[in-house]
């Protein structure tokens, strides 16, 4: 596939939009405060500034591909279409019941997230089919008729249909779905047999409510954005990235919305991956920080883990178990408040807690001077003088250190006795701390040690804390990229076109029966195929499969890769080993004497990219220019330190800096502790080594 030149991401976070457009003499990035209010302006103004910088018109670019918070967002704020949601007789109730799990075992006052659709506008239809696809109750016509008077009569904008088993036989919501569309062509209506067809009620349910419910607004959005940038001379294709990590086109994002939850983050996780390629690590911790959030990811011999289902909407917003489930491709990441504009506050006990609220880009941190009188990460770092007021941003925003001061010492230090300083050391620590804590539960989760993996940070504020996380984890290595500050956006650059088509298929592997098996294969493949043909044309293509599967009586299926082929009956001692080899991973044992189930597959379809170059690492080298000398405070050693100042330029391969330094870039700043050595690499990027430690 020959390359396109004038390519350009876009990713729109909390705070920051951030812009990279590769061409011909390279990348050229910026970030952009995001538009709330106009998101597609920010987009605009971008990629002006980017184009600027590469010299060329924006008529040159060639491809544009963006990802949004657009979807999760709408969910949170519950600003969305009205909806209707048509289900089986006797299920209205599933999405309000949930799955009985409480997240929070002592808390008497527990606050549930309220279903997307209230009761009133939860309707129903007699009729059933069966686990197996077999029809148990005959959908009236009569009946389909009345629902679409009733649906017309409500003046609903959206609506979304889930029937029992529709994984296993779609006619009912076909037969449904056709009625509607002959009664109402301009309304948004989404079947779960389409969006989810997976086991597990709850979950196809609410993927298939969700995607109705921002259908029309997401639609109008990329209308508007496509429109916008056409005006602006930009007449290129524009793509998505969805929530697993690959490209779809705008009309397949405006058709299914749900796939872009999280598109943001997986642009990171991508970017991280082709780093962890390039300098053959095969176990590393990806650390995404921005202005509202940080993300963290394992990525495992080059890849991002993945997953199938994910949790949008937490009434706690980062307890696990609060939200609403959806099915629905994803890259796999724990999610944190603790963003550059995360706010610190006192609780009631007098502890410094920072997040979950974010001062966001509007009015953003104290020091921005637009109004924000609350102290955040931001105004905390710039105390400490891990910020230069005078250039952040490449000088495009000037920092008030008195504003940021005030706001320290009035909501923090006065109210703990303490000087500012010393209050803006606890909220750094308190979020390193939480970051820390996150990621030594997510490893564990997933049966890995964490003081093995390499991390790679990025994002505006991940390489100004990196070096400590890793302090605190005992992580010997970090990466920091070229073009950290807008990882995301580059690596929306590197993801391949993909689609993930899955299936419901319950079988026992003692009943294997592969006919049925490679039936469903095919359909998934031609499914997933025609996605990917739309936007990445004759590019050779990779498939990847996946069984879902567990131990009969448990509660939940782990992911099993297995070799896409035509199976046979003969392969149930292949799919066995399999199995038991990635349950032993997850766990550190298997079970003897039970029966294996397969509840769900999954195929994905991805366009090959070409090879990452393999990088000469350095070690050691000669030592770097330095600009001058700058105090911070380290935080391991509890005092301010000298630091060497050096441009991000002069890193160059085999040069290297001692920490305490502080190196400088437009889009972000890398603080190197008195605990490590930084050493510029052969691709440009930065790799922070313990002392004592360097091979």
């Amino acid at each position: 596939m020959t390359k396109l030149l004038n390519r350009v991401g876009v990713d729109i976070g909390g705070t920051f939009t951030d812009v990279a457009l590769e061409h011909a003499g390279g990348l050229a990035t910026c970030k952009v405060l995001t538009n709330y209010t106009h998101p597609e302006q920010a987009i605009i103004d971008g990629i002006e500034i980017a184009a600027q910088k590469a010299g060329i018109a924006m008529a040159e670019i060639t491809q544009v591909i963006h990802g949004t918070t657009l979807v999760t967002n709408s969910l949170i704020e519950r600003r969305g279409a009205k909806l209707a949601f048509i289900t089986t007789e006797g299920f209205r109730d599933v999405i309000e019941m949930r799955s009985e799990n409480r997240f929070e075992q002592y808390d008497l006052n527990l606050t549930l997230p309220k279903p997307m659709v209230p009761r009133e506008d939860r309707l129903t239809l007699n009729e059933r089919m069966g686990p197996n696809g077999e029809v148990l109750l005959a959908l009236d016509p009569a009946e389909v008729d009345a629902m679409v008077k009733t649906i017309l009569a409500g003046d609903y904008e959206a609506v979304a249909i889930g029937l029992m088993h529709s994984y296993a036989n779609d006619a009912h919501e076909v037969q449904m779905a056709k009625a509607l569309r002959a009664a109402a062509p301009d309304m948004s209506i989404s079947i779960s047999s389409v969006i989810s067809p997976q086991m597990r009620e709850l979950p196809r349910f609410n993927t298939v409510i969700a995607n109705a419910y921002v259908q029309p607004q997401v639609a109008d959005y990329l209308g508007r954005l496509v429109q916008r940038l056409s005006d602006a001379g930009v007449g290129a294709p524009v793509f998505m990235l969805h929530s697993g990590g690959g490209l779809i086109s705008v009309d397949l994002a405006a058709e299914q919305p749900v796939r872009l939850l999280e598109s943001g983050p997986a642009g990171g996780a991508i970017f991280a991956a082709d780093f962890a390629r390039g300098h053959g690590l095969d176990s590393v911790l990806s650390f995404d920080m921005g202005g509202t959030t940080a993300k963290i990811c394992l990525i495992e011999d080059g890849a991002p883990k993945t997953a199938n289902t994910f949790e949008v909407a937490r009434t706690y917003r980062f307890k696990k178990g609060s939200g609403m489930t959806v099915s629905t491709p994803v890259v796999e990441m724990v999610e944190i408040g603790a963003g550059g504009g995360s706010i610190a506050s006192i609780d009631t006990l007098g502890r410094i807690q920072v997040g979950p609220r974010s001062a966001a880009s509007e009015p953003g941190p104290a020091c921005y001077g637009r109004g924000g009188e609350e102290p955040t990460v931001t105004d905390a770092n710039l105390l400490l003088g891990r910020l230069d007021p005078d250039n952040f941003a490449g000088g495009a925003i000037e920092l008030s250190v008195s504003a940021s001061d005030a706001a320290v010492n009035s909501k923090l230090g006065v109210v703990l006795d303490m000087p500012s300083d010393q209050a803006a050391f606890g909220v750094t620590e308190m979020v390193d701390e939480n970051m820390a804590n996150a990621a030594r539960v997510h490893t564990v989760e997933n049966g890995r040690d964490i003081e093995h993996f390499t991390m790679i940070g990025f994002g505006g504020g991940a390489p100004l804390h990196a070096c400590r996380l890793c302090e605190k984890l005992g992580i010997k290595e970090l990466i920091i990229p070229p073009g950290a500050g807008v990882g995301s956006a580059i690596g929306f650059l590197k993801a391949p076109f993909s689609y993930e088509a899955t299936r419901g298929l319950f079988q026992r592997l003692d009943a294997f029966d592969a006919a049925s098996v490679n039936s469903a294969l095919a359909e998934l493949e031609h499914e997933a195929m025609a996605f990917v043909r739309a936007g990445a044309k004759d590019a050779q293509t990779t498939t990847k499969l996946t069984a879902f599967m567990r131990y009969a009586g448990q509660g939940w299926e782990i992911p099993v890769s297995l070799p896409y082929k035509t199976f046979v009956d003969a392969d149930q001692a292949e799919i066995l080993s399999a199995f038991e080899a990635a349950y032993q991973t997850l766990f550190g044992r298997v079970i003897d004497a039970l029966s294996i189930e397969i509840t769900n597959w999954s195929l994905v379809v991805a366009s090959v990219l070409p090879e990452t170059q393999i990088v000469q690492r350095h070690d050691t080298g000669a030592l770097a220019a330095t600009l001058r000398t700058r105090q911070f405070f380290d935080a391991a050693l509890r005092k301010t330190v000298d630091a060497q100042e050096v441009d991000r330029a002069a890193m160059t391969a085999g040069q290297c800096v001692d920490g305490p330094a502080i190196i400088i870039e437009n889009e972000t700043t890398t603080i190197v502790t008195s605990g490590y050595r930084a050493i510029g690499q052969g691709d440009g990027s930065l790799r922070l080594i313990r002392k004592g430690d360097a091979s």
